[in-house]
């Protein structure tokens, strides 16, 4: 198999599906990425896909995945494998019935209507919109009533909880891009300052995840209703209490572990659909036209309804061309349980492996035109496009056994948001934030804007009700640009707007290459490469004697930082006092 050679640094800190996408077309539809002690088979191959997500899935794990993601999700659905995995699959997935899924496309429009009537307030006061933060918002609004019935009203208001939740997601994300896992090394949890923000948030969400779980409990023996088949409580039509009442017969953490696991894999996917959605629409004008001229048809000013969502095929095939061009999560990771054989290669157990989606997905031997949006390549009077229609090189929501359970609750609650949106609102990029009508990526779990996504909005003449006329029952609440910005790169909401002077910059700088070696020596790493390779007169890399050297300076200027922060504490601590 062919073997690409990368440097750590190299790689951490920009989208990973960029370098694997140029190494695929180098060395083909299959090969070895060796990083420093790392070793990952990237897969660009939809019959090894197949392979591995349905023929052969007993034999991988989520391996790497659920490393990175245990401190959030624990054994939730996503990380779990084995028996836990197939327990709360068994449990999880019938409190998405379709009684539930109609109920929440309601649930889609109330908060659509809501988020329209920010949006107008915007649009009124001439504000440019920054509509990943939007969407992002919008997302966790929606997850947080469909999963454990929270109102988190984040469209409107910044509270600790919503500052909380977003610094574990972006914690998640951030961990999802990075190889080494400098984080494991004990002193950095406090001293890298997202770290220690990432520790404090998860208390925050934690507390707030029991005090939902008790109030749930209480609900449902207040209410004492039979459990049928499609049970779901008129009080509380959320997934946390059809677990409760069902008699899911597991730990409070166990509980907590699934809902932080719907929480972030529910949220996030959806708001970055949305978000690429919305860009490919704003720079082709001729497909958002025809998709406000199906949502003025079939649903004019109303809320779409469970009916209309076989009605929106136009709308749909746009979802289902965003999300074959931005897949979310455009990566998925998989390790070899024992020894496997694809594409004729024995591969050892412990192998982790890169499915690439976005290189399925733009790979030109499977795709006519790869890089072009075509909504139409996927006709309406034909099957939805999924893994199984397009033979695994289209994996919107993966496949096989470890599919995502919430696959139509994405693609409705999707469609509902964008009729509304568009039914409501024309809309073009600023030029002053786009200048060459690009938007550039960054990735986490899911592909994220660089700098945002800002649109200029112009209300469509007529349309919409209530909520577009600035209705004292709407207008209430922080507008959208007085709200955080959710920075997808620094951890946390608010993370390096004015923070650091220039010295404080360069101690950053030395404290994330100690990370880096300290990480890499916890990693088992014996060696540590330049992330230049030596083309501005370095050594390419570090090694032998002078890499425990490294070591021994990295755990200094540890060391040194832990010292500082200790005294800053103090300080602190004094002066509250």
């Amino acid at each position: 198999m062919p073997v690409a050679m990368g440097d750590i640094r190299e790689i951490a800190g920009q989208p990973v599906f960029v370098p694997l996408f140029t190494l695929f077309q180098a060395y083909g539809e299959m090969f070895v990425l060796a990083i420093g002690p790392k070793k990952f088979v990237v897969v660009s191959d939809n019959d090894v896909a197949k392979e591995m997500l349905l023929t052969q899935a007993s034999s991988f794990s989520k391996g790497l995945l659920s490393e990175i993601l245990e401190f959030v999700m624990g054994t939730g659905l996503i990380p779990a494998d084995g028996e836990t995995w197939k327990i709360r699959r068994r449990t999880v997935v019938p409190s998405l019935h379709k009684k539930y899924v109609a109920s929440m496309v309601d649930m889609f429009g109330q908060c659509g209507v809501h988020g329209s009537a920010q949006l107008a307030r915007s649009e009124k006061a001439g504000t440019v919109v920054e509509m990943e933060n939007f969407y992002s918002r919008l997302a966790l609004d929606i997850i947080g009533k469909a999963v454990f019935n929270y109102d988190f009203d984040s469209l409107k208001k910044d509270d600790p909880v919503i500052k909380a939740v977003y610094t574990v997601l972006r914690e998640a994300e951030y961990r999802s891009v990075t190889f080494i896992p400098y984080w494991k090394v004990p002193p950095l949890q406090w001293l890298v300052p997202r770290q220690k923000a990432c520790t404090e948030a998860l208390v925050v969400v934690n507390d707030t995840l029991n005090m939902l779980i008790e109030r749930t409990k209480k609900i449902v023996e207040d209410e004492d209703e039979e459990f049928v088949e499609e049970y779901m409580s008129k009080a509380d039509p959320s997934i946390l209490n059809f677990l409760i009442a069902s008699g899911d017969d597991v730990t409070s953490k166990q509980l907590r572990d699934d809902l932080m696991t719907l929480l972030i894999a529910g949220h996030e996917t959806t708001a970055a659909v949305l978000t690429w959605t919305t860009y490919l629409l704003a720079t082709h004008p001729e497909i958002k036209a025809r998709v406000a001229a199906e949502v003025d048809e079939v649903c004019g000013d109303r809320k779409p309804t469970i009916e209309d969502m076989m009605n929106l095929k136009f709308t749909t095939r746009v979802i289902n061309e965003s999300m074959r061009l931005y897949p979310q999560p455009p990566v998925l990771i998989r390790r070899a349980l024992e020894e496997v054989t694809l594409d004729g290669y024995k591969i050892a157990p412990g192998t982790d492996f890169f499915i690439s989606v976005w290189n399925l997905h733009r790979n030109p031997r499977l795709w006519e035109d790869p890089d072009t949006f075509n909504p139409d390549r996927f006709p309406i009077d034909e099957k939805m496009p999924n893994e199984v229609t397009e033979n695994y090189a289209y994996l919107p929501f993966g496949g096989g056994q470890r599919k995502c359970v919430g696959d139509q609750f994405a693609l409705f609650e999707s469609i509902v948001t964008l009729a509304m949106v568009c039914r409501r609102f024309d809309f073009e990029l600023d030029p002053t934030k786009h200048p060459n009508g690009e938007c550039g990526m960054t990735t986490g779990a899911t592909i994220h804007t660089v700098n945002g996504l800002h649109l200029k909005l112009t209300r469509r003449e007529g349309a919409g009700g209530a909520e577009m006329t600035g209705a004292d029952t709407y207008a209430v609440g922080a507008s959208l640009d007085e709200l955080d910005s959710v920075d997808v790169q620094a951890g946390v909401p608010t993370a390096g707007e004015g923070s650091f002077d220039e010295a404080d910059a360069e101690a950053a700088k030395d404290l994330k290459e100690a990370a880096v070696v300290a990480g890499a020596k916890a990693a088992g790493a014996a060696a540590v490469k330049s992330g230049r390779g030596g083309s501005k007169g370095e050594d390419a890399e570090v090694t032998g004697e002078r890499f425990e050297e490294a070591v021994k300076a990295a755990e200094e200027i540890i060391a040194k930082e832990a010292e500082a922060v200790k005294a800053q504490e103090t300080v602190r601590a004094n002066n509250a006092e």
